[in-house]
């Protein structure tokens, strides 16, 4: 008697070379682009140097971070928000109330302080206030469900004319020893709202990047689904980035008083600086992410590609249309290398 074996055919798993080709290409594009911005970054340093007088000297540095102070608060509080929310700047993190959350609280300080109140109650005040402001968004983007670009929008508009209820669109004047402490320059020239902006960049640094609370911020923003099958509180760390935002734009209100020796009426001009220079930070990171010490970097790309402007007499308007058009390479690129990647 035979038996016949058969047997069974062997299935060979060939990978496709196609996913690691897309792959590959996605890596060497976010490559290029981090590459090419620290090469435009270089680029405008030497073109402005040889072109506007002192621009390298140790002063004119100085004043770039010091004029870079209040931005660079507002885009780091702008980033942690990203990190939460994604940075999908339509149905992810935004958080656009920040610039008039700063003119807000910057009217509250200097109103306090006018009224004869001490710095303590001065800061109390206009940290609460931006602090409620940040609750007011998180209440609205969690708690009601509203798109974050939406929600944001009209807490603007709000914060806004509360502004000029408070001001009667006039400047309050404040003078108080903090503010005299903020406004005043080291003995190498480099004020003080350089070393506030650099120690503030570490702190938010150390508490976004290498705490338990600042890695799940990173997870809810780029895998919410896995954030909460994982039982992370996605819902109380989003709402928690909002309220971050708006301690961030409260502390820039003091720092905006202690520049201007009083309130401001044009907050409203802060808020595409911010979010160029927020949204800019991501392709300084390695995995073209929202990061601190990116958006860091950002913030000086700005600044001096502003102050070059201002040293060389150029207008004002053309800033803007660069401004505008860096959010539109930056959102265009990193959206298409992300698209690539999935």
């Amino acid at each position: 008697m035979s038996v016949d074996i058969q047997l069974a055919p062997v299935i060979r798993f060939e990978p496709d070379e196609s996913v690691f080709r897309s792959a590959k290409g996605g890596n060497l594009a976010a490559t290029v682009l981090r590459a090419g911005s620290l090469i435009a970054f270089v680029a405008i340093l030497i073109v402005f140097s040889l072109t506007a007088p002192y621009f390298l000297s140790v002063g004119n540095i100085g004043n770039v971070l010091g004029q870079s102070a209040i931005s660079g608060v507002l885009a780091i509080g702008l980033t942690i928000v990203l990190i939460a929310g994604g940075s999908n700047v339509v149905t992810g993190g935004i958080d656009l109330s920040l610039a008039a959350n700063m003119g807000l609280s910057a009217a509250v300080y200097a109103t306090i302080a006018q009224l004869g109140y001490g710095d303590a109650t001065a800061v109390a005040a206009a940290l609460l206030t931006g602090g409620l402001i940040g609750v007011v968004n998180a209440i609205a983007v969690v708690g009601a469900g509203i798109v974050p670009l939406l929600a944001t929008l009209a807490v603007m508009n709000i914060v806004a004319g509360l502004e000029l209820v408070l001001t009667q669109n006039t400047v309050i004047p404040a003078s108080t020893p903090l503010l005299t402490a903020l406004s005043s320059s080291s003995p190498l020239g480099i004020p003080a709202l350089a070393y506030v902006l650099l120690v503030f960049t570490l702190i938010a640094a150390a508490i976004v990047q290498y705490t338990p609370t600042g890695l799940r911020l990173y997870a809810v923003g780029e895998f919410p689904d896995a954030a909460r099958a994982a039982g992370l509180p996605v819902r109380r760390l989003v709402a928690g980035a909002f309220i971050a935002s708006g301690l961030c734009g409260g502390f820039a209100g003091i720092l905006s008083v202690s520049n201007l020796s009083g309130s401001t009426t044009g907050s409203g001009e802060m808020l595409l600086p911010v979010v160029v220079t927020a949204l800019l930070g991501s392709v300084f990171s390695r995995r073209l992410v929202p990061t601190i010490i990116g958006t860091l970097l950002s913030t000086l790309f700005v600044g001096f590609l502003v102050n070059g402007f201002q040293l060389l007499n150029i207008s004002s308007v053309l800033v803007s249309g660069v401004q505008g058009l860096l959010i539109l390479l930056v959102v265009s690129a990193t959206t298409l290398l992300r698209r690539q990647e999935a």
